[in-house]
């Protein structure tokens, strides 16, 4: 198969609880099931039994205010008020912030939602309007039980980056495991939904542009809420994607795993033809 080189693996991104902030990393191990040490866990609503995302804002976006970090104990997690705890022990403290029962999980069930809320209603209405989400069954292309929401590995490119306007710096608005360096279009990853990539030693297959919900747009950490970083996509690239429904903004690129082993920062990547 002849692959062409588009550019090199500029940074890598690692987040151990789901919509926490993540972690950035010079290395990572990627799996049959995807990125080591990703999503590997979740808190999960008392109430609705679904997994707690940012994707529904009005309830979940103080997530984003948290960070997660993996120690050689186990992964630790930071609360907005400075308290840093073990994983396992932080579902009393977030369910007081939160102002809702959470519990942990390590594991995703077979069947677990999560609420997606539409991201033009939050654009609209702002982030503590009421509206019905929609219901996302997590990982349905993806083996294991990590909370990712679709496929095991997740790209962005910084072409996209930069055409978005949010450059490298806030490349976290968009939670991609992997991003890539190119002097290519932007979107370009559309074009790799059924091709394969290797990096490393890795070799990934696309498998479908990244929907994007109301998420960039919301404040992570430090940041402020930015909501260019979706209506940018909404003006410039609808894509139609199976499973998830409409003609909705996207940026980056889904992709499951053929060949597992490492993946470096300023590894080459490579495309092949679909």
């Amino acid at each position: 198969m002849t692959e062409t080189p588009v550019g090199r693996v500029a940074a890598l991104q690692r987040y151990p609880v789901k919509s926490m902030l993540g972690e950035q990393t010079d290395s990572l191990q990627v799996g049959p099931s995807g990125v080591a040490g990703d999503r590997q866990f979740a808190f999960i609503d008392g109430e609705t039994g679904r997994v707690a995302t940012a994707k529904h804002p009005r309830l979940w976006s103080a997530l984003l205010q948290c960070a997660a970090v993996t120690e050689d104990a186990g992964v630790t997690v930071t609360l907005p008020d400075g308290r840093a705890l073990p994983v396992t022990e932080a579902a009393g403290p977030l369910s007081e912030m939160l102002g809702r029962t959470v519990h942990l999980a390590d594991e995703r069930a077979a069947g677990a939602v999560l609420e997606r809320s539409d991201p033009l209603e939050v654009l609209a209405h702002g982030i503590d309007a009421e509206f019905d989400p929609v219901l996302l069954e997590l990982g349905q292309g993806a083996p294991g039980g990590a909370f990712v929401d679709h496929s095991p590995v997740h790209l962005i490119t910084t072409a996209t980056l930069d055409a978005i306007g949010v450059g490298l710096a806030e490349a976290l608005r968009y939670r991609p495991n992997i991003i890539i360096e190119t002097d290519a279009a932007p979107f370009l990853e559309n074009d790799w939904v059924g091709a394969k990539l290797r990096l490393g030693d890795v070799v990934l297959r696309g498998t479908l542009p990244t929907p994007r919900c109301a998420v960039p747009t919301l404040k992570h950490g430090d940041t402020e809420r930015l909501p260019d970083a979706v209506r940018y996509l909404l003006d410039h690239n609808r894509v139609e994607v199976p499973g998830f429904g409409g003609n909705l903004p996207c940026a980056g690129l889904y992709a499951e795993v053929v060949t597992v082993g490492a993946v470096t920062v300023g590894d080459e990547v490579r495309v092949g033809a679909p």
